[in-house]
């Protein structure tokens, strides 16, 4: 069967955002253009930034303060997830698009709910369309903006004295165009999370045709897991600043790198929580299902192992013996197996590749500050050991 375009949604392809770059020519018509926009927002934000502060003698390590340099943040916003948070894009686009369609080549959807499955994804397609979540993003990327600049502390390499908003123009591009576009992609990333979530709450409450013996052990929905792979470069870049912060505040403040563990283990949890929870949302789906198939094929089971008994041990004669001859069912070896299968299935797409995209993009930007007193070597034997 051949997959509907129409149903070939993409999760950014069309967003007030991409409609943006695109006028002003940073997104090409035929695609996304990853590279260039990510280098062209890291340049964008970075060098006015860095050429400042080499000019104006900011940038260096010195003995009167902390410099650029030393402030881990600004560079990590700037070079590494900005540019992540675009390639996230290319990755969804490149996703979701096959993600919708097989629902439908695949048989999880009736003849009968077609039309609404149809509806669902051009309902979402026109809600991530619209302008308003772009416009509230704005405003609340201006609001994080009301506080005086100068008061930051990731500012102070650009202080020329003592006043608080003594600052130079790197400071100010810091604040106003880089740190801006930072959140404006970030917050961009949460509404598209929430897309999603909608798209999988609204689906999962039609008539699916789910297989409880099916091979993945989610009924059919096995192919959902590989979901987190759209955001695991976001959790990468956000995990990646959290530790530029750490890093700092252990190499220059005195910190002591056990006092941030549970800090560690809580921006880790948390990135379970949020990024798995559009997986979450089949739970009653997947439950209904299981629960019901638990009692269905328990009775076929129950049923054939009767027949088997009254045949085999009392040697009765079976007027219809068409579900022991049944290809399909098989001997009492194979309707034990289909029942296992339906046992083990699991209430949530959710396995073990799943889980390792997103905490190991969380836990990666993290052993760089472990290795500040934990020796390299010594902190990969350990991890090595755990998950040995």
């Amino acid at each position: 069967m051949t997959a509907d375009e129409g149903l070939a949604l993409s999760l950014v392809r069309g967003d007030a955002l991409i409609r943006l770059q695109t006028r002003i020519g940073l997104v090409p018509k035929g695609g996304l253009g990853v590279g260039r926009r990510a280098v062209a927002l890291a340049l964008l934000t970075w060098l006015p930034i860095s050429l400042w502060a080499l000019l104006s003698g900011h940038a260096l390590p010195s003995g009167t303060g902390e410099q650029l340099l030393q402030h881990f943040g600004v560079q990590v916003r700037c070079l590494i997830a900005i540019p992540l948070f675009v390639i996230a894009e290319g990755v969804a686009h490149g996703l979701t698009p096959r993600l919708l369609p097989y629902f439908v080549s695949s048989g999880l959807v009736t003849e009968a709910d077609r039309p609404r499955f149809r509806e669902i994804v051009l309902s979402v397609g026109r809600l991530r369309d619209r302008t308003l979540p772009w416009v509230l993003i704005l405003g609340l990327v201006l609001a994080a903006q009301t506080f005086r600049p100068g008061e930051g502390h990731e500012l102070d390499w650009a202080r020329e004295g003592a006043a608080p908003l003594n600052l130079g123009f790197g400071a100010w591009w810091y604040a106003w165009v880089a740190r801006p576009i930072f959140l404006a992609l970030l917050l961009g990333w949460l509404w598209r999370l929430i897309l999603i979530s909608v798209l999988f709450l609204r689906i999962s409450r039609l008539d699916l045709a789910l297989v409880p013996t099916h091979p993945d052990g989610n009924g059919g929905l096995g192919f959902l897991a590989g979901v987190p792979t759209v955001f695991s470069p976001v959790v990468l870049a956000m995990s990646a600043v959290l530790a530029s912060r750490f890093a700092h505040d252990v190499l220059y403040h005195e910190v002591a790198v056990k006092t941030l563990y549970p800090q560690m283990i809580a921006a880790l949890v948390i990135a379970l929580i949020v990024f798995l929870a559009p997986l979450l949302l089949w739970v009653p789906t997947l439950g209904a299902a299981k629960r019901r198939a638990l009692l269905e094929y328990g009775a076929l089971v129950g049923e054939h192992g009767r027949l088997v008994r009254r045949r085999w041990i009392q040697r009765q004669p079976i007027a219809d013996d068409s579900l022991l001859g049944a290809q399909e069912i098989g001997p009492v070896a194979d309707t034990i197996t289909l029942y296992d299968a339906v046992r083990k299935m699991r209430p949530v797409p959710i396995g073990r590749s799943s889980l390792l995209m997103i905490a190991l993009a969380a836990a990666l930007p993290m052993l760089p500050v472990l290795a500040i007193e934990i020796p390299i070597r010594e902190l990969l034997l350990k991890l090595l050991s755990a998950i040995a």
